[in-house]
C-alpha cells in the first residue's frame, strides 16, 4: 500500500509543475517578472536578463497540494506534516518578498539582510515551540558514533542555526540553470529513502513530493531556462530539507546528503575570508560553480557535474545512516 503511495506521490508531484508551468510561465512574461542578472556575475548570464523568475510559486503549489492530498490517503496530516509545510511556504514566503521587490519594485538588493533573517528566526522559532509543544526530543546523535548529547533549551539555538543556515545555503547553490532543481532531487529523494526505513512514512511522502515537483520544475528550468524558481523556490527548499532532517533526528546526516550545498557555502565563506585578510581570491568566483564557469566548463558541464557529486553525497549519507 505505502508503495503505491510514494509512487504516485512523486508522479503527481512531477504532473502538477507540469502542467502549471506553460500556465504560469507566460503569465510570469505578461506581468514582466523578469530577472535582473548581476552585473558582477559572469558575463555569459547576461543573456538571461529578462527570464521569468518566482517559478518557486510552482513548486510551493505542487509541494502543498500533492503532501495533503497524499497524506490524506495514508492517514490524516500529522502535526510534523504542518510543521514541514509551515517551515516551506514560511520561507517561501520570505523568498517571494524579496523576489518581488527585486523584480517588481526594481530595487535590486531585495528584502535588506537583516529583515529576511529576522523572518527567518521568527519561523524557525515558532517551530521549535511546537516541537516542545509535542515533547519532541532535543537529544542530537553523532553519526558513526554511539555519542548522543541533550541541548534542552538551547535546541532553539540549534534549531534556528540549521533552518536558517541550509535555506541559504541551498539559495547559493541556485545559480545555474538546473543546478538546484536536480541536486534537490537527489538530496529530498534520499531523506525519503531514510524517513522510510524509519517508518516515518508521513515524512517520506512529504520528501518524494518535493522530488516530484523539482523534477517537474526541470523540465523548464534545465539549460537554456524557460523559467528561474527564484529566492521563492529556493529559500523554501533549504527550510524544508533542513526541517526534515530535524524531524527524522538526523541533523548531522544532512551535512553529508547536502554537501553540494556545504560545499557552495563553505567556498563562499573561504573567498571572503581570504579577500578581506589577504587581499587575495581562492576562486575565480564563488558560489563554486561560478568558478568552474570562469575555468572554461560548459554550464551544462558544471551541472551535471554537480548532481554527480549530489548523487554520491546522497549514497553515502544512506549508506552510513541504514548500513553502518
Amino acid at each position: 500500500m505505502m508503495e503505491k503511495v510514494i509512487f504516485f506521490t512523486i508522479i503527481m508531484g512531477f504532473l502538477i509543475t507540469v502542467l502549471l508551468s506553460p500556465l504560469f510561465i507566460p503569465f510570469l512574461r505578461r506581468l514582466k517578472f523578469g530577472q535582473s542578472i548581476r552585473e558582477e556575475g559572469p558575463k555569459s548570464h547576461l543573456k538571461k536578463t529578462g527570464t521569468p523568475t518566482m517559478g518557486g510559486i510552482m513548486i510551493l503549489l505542487s509541494i502543498t497540494i500533492t503532501t495533503l492530498v497524499m497524506t490524506g490517503k495514508f492517514s490524516e496530516p500529522t502535526v510534523k506534516i504542518y510543521l514541514l509545510l509551515l517551515v516551506t511556504l514560511g520561507f517561501g514566503l520570505l523568498g517571494f518578498l524579496d523576489d518581488f521587490i527585486k523584480v517588481v519594485m526594481k530595487r535590486n538588493l531585495g528584502l535588506t539582510s537583516k529583515q529576511k533573517l529576522l523572518g527567518q528566526i521568527i519561523i524557525s522559532v515558532i517551530f521549535y515551540f511546537v516541537l516542545q509543544q509535542n515533547e519532541f526530543s532535543t537529544e542530537i546523535h553523532i553519526p558513526l558514533t554511539d555519542f548522543s548529547f541533550d541541548l534542552g533549551w538551547m535546541y532553539v539555538f540549534f534549531i534556528i542555526f540549521w533552518l536558517v543556515g541550509f535555506s541559504n545555503a541551498v539559495n547559493l547553490t541556485d545559480g545555474l540553470d538546473g543546478l538546484l532543481s536536480g541536486t534537490a532531487a537527489i538530496a529530498f529523494g534520499a531523506f525519503a529513502v531514510l524517513a522510510w526505513n524509519l517508518s516515518q512514512f508521513e515524512i517520506s511522502i512529504f520528501s518524494v513530493s518535493v522530488s516530484g515537483a523539482v523534477l517537474g520544475f526541470l523540465v523548464f528550468n534545465a539549460h537554456p531556462a524557460k523559467v528561474f524558481m527564484g529566492d521563492t523556490g529556493s529559500l523554501a527548499l533549504g527550510g524544508a530539507i533542513a526541517a526534515i532532517a530535524i524531524l527524522t533526528k538526523l541533523e548531522f546526516i544532512l551535512i553529508i546528503i547536502g554537501g553540494v550545498f556545504v560545499i557552495e557555502t563553505l567556498s563562499v565563506i573561504l573567498q571572503v575570508i581570504s579577500f578581506k585578510t589577504t587581499g587575495r581570491r581562492i576562486f575565480r568566483m564563488s558560489p563554486l560553480h561560478h568558478h568552474y564557469e570562469l575555468v572554461g566548463w560548459s554550464e551544462w558541464r558544471v551541472v551535471v557535474t554537480f548532481w554527480s557529486v549530489g548523487l554520491l553525497c546522497a549514497i553515502l549519507g544512506i549508506y552510513i545512516e541504514v548500513w553502518m
